[in-house]
């Protein structure tokens, strides 16, 4: 054999891998859609799953607008502020969220309003209960017409409430007669669309409790917003890309589903090949490019 074929046959095996490389890049970008910053499956301490997501183009689109990671916190939003996610139980589909604003047996204070879309896919829970603090003698929720407020259970709710040392945050003295009270028992607070307006309700402040754990003891209920979120969004495309690796997002341009692999590649289909990610695998196709390509080259050098 002449120098030359062999010198030739050498340079071509050194540039295989860079030819594999080049396939696996144009495979790849073949169906790379795009998004925006990148998707994590944690935010702070809390796990997040699909439909939620960590940013603009993770997990479902409906989602992204109401959920989002900031700075290591998990926020939910809606048209009255935005709220901190306490805790998501994915196997129940509920979230809790917590309003800054709002009062809690450790600490009391004028607070904001509180509104649910009506076309979110979040509902509130049945378990949460919701109290009016510091409401005006004047106001609707003690219109004897309406019945709007809970005077059975609910005035040991109340009862319980007024103990604590915070009420004093919104002017009123520890163990304060319970009339200022309200156990918010109206029918807008089922499902969703739920508004409260405190402005118009004539009421200083609100809490939220939705467990009570120890009844007798009100610093020990948890105080927060337990809602139900809608988890029929899971596709058999979301599972396949999770089975492989991947975390479920969208393409930012026409809101279509993306699987966003660790490499950076985002597909329509799933993160299965895609070097050395979460699916440890490489992709089929390439290997079969570059083991054939090796044969071809090595048949030559033996023609020579």
């Amino acid at each position: 054999m002449s120098p030359l074929p062999a010198a030739l046959f050498i340079s071509i095996l050194f540039l295989l891998p860079q030819l594999h490389k080049v396939c696996a890049a144009s495979h790849a970008a073949g169906r790379t859609i795009p998004t925006l910053g990148t998707c994590n499956n944690t935010c702070g301490t809390i796990p997040v799953m699909f439909p939620f997501g960590t940013g603009f183009g993770c997990g479902h689109p409906y989602f992204a607008r109401y959920v989002k990671c900031n700075a290591g916190t998990l926020q939910f939003s809606t048209g009255t502020g935005i709220y901190t996610v306490s805790s998501i139980d994915y196997p129940t589909s509920t979230i809790v969220v917590a309003d800054p604003f709002m009062s809690t047996c450790s600490s009391m204070q004028n607070s904001g309003s509180f509104s649910l879309d009506r076309t979110s896919p979040f509902t509130l829970t049945g378990s949460n209960i919701f109290v009016l603090l510091g409401c005006s003698s004047t106001s609707p929720v003690f219109d004897p017409s309406e019945d709007l407020c809970d005077t059975g259970s609910g005035s040991r709710v109340c009862s319980g409430l007024y103990s604590c040392k915070g009420v004093t945050g919104i002017g009123l003295p520890q163990n304060a007669p319970t009339s200022t009270c309200c156990v918010y028992d109206s029918l807008m607070g089922i499902g969703s669309g739920y508004s409260l307006d405190l402005p118009k309700l004539q009421c200083s402040s609100y809490t939220s409790i939705y467990e009570f754990g120890d009844e007798e003891d009100p610093m020990k209920w948890k105080f927060g917003i337990s809602l139900l979120y809608n988890d029929s969004y899971y596709t058999p495309a979301c599972k396949d890309c999770e089975t492989n690796g991947g975390l479920c997002g969208f393409s930012v341009l026409d809101e279509s589903f993306s699987c966003i692999c660790r490499d950076g590649v985002n597909t329509t289909t799933n993160c299965f090949g895609h070097g050395y990610t979460w699916s440890g695998a490489w992709e089929p196709k390439i290997q079969t490019k570059t083991s054939i390509g090796v044969f071809l080259l090595w048949w030559i050098y033996r023609l020579v």
